[in-house]
């Protein structure tokens, strides 16, 4: 009875590793966001920058690695595209608060503006574990454009 148990217990063991490692490979990389965000640049100098967003905001479309999406935020608040949730499109975002009362959009537009690109860390809810979880998002100005491009990364 001991070594059944044993080994019922290993067996659980070696199931929530195999878990805990898909879920992992689930979560994109920095490195990852960044190349996104590039490819996110070079569709927009290709299509425009509206036919971009459209393309951002499809679910079903290729601009999503992971739990990766692209949006574009113009720099007066409002939402152009969102890949994560096509509802925000069309919404000012501007005062958006994280839950330690920052206002991380306004960061990410001081961030793009003054120095044309970098990362902006918040505190944002995760869908997949649905906590409160420590997140970057690497922002980049769009050239000819008021606005600018990011991807986030849960850390």
């Amino acid at each position: 009875m001991q070594t059944s148990l044993k080994q019922f217990v290993c067996l659980l063991f070696i199931q929530f590793a195999a878990v805990g490692c898909a879920l992992a490979q689930e979560r994109g990389t920095a490195d990852q966001a960044k190349a996104l965000v590039e490819k996110g640049l070079a569709h927009i100098k290709s299509v425009g920058v509206e036919k971009a967003a459209e393309d951002f905001s499809n679910k079903d479309g290729k601009w999503h690695e992971k739990d990766l999406y692209v949006f574009v935020q113009k720099f007066d608040g409002n939402t152009i595209a969102h890949g994560g949730n096509k509802g925000l499109v069309g919404k000012n975002m501007l005062d958006l608060k994280d839950a330690n009362g920052q206002t991380f959009i306004r960061t990410m537009i001081d961030t793009a503006k003054g120095k044309g690109s970098g990362w902006v860390d918040y505190m944002w809810t995760n869908p997949q574990t649905k906590k409160v979880e420590p997140k970057t998002t690497y922002v980049v100005k769009v050239p000819d454009f008021d606005g600018l491009i990011g991807v986030g990364i849960y850390k």
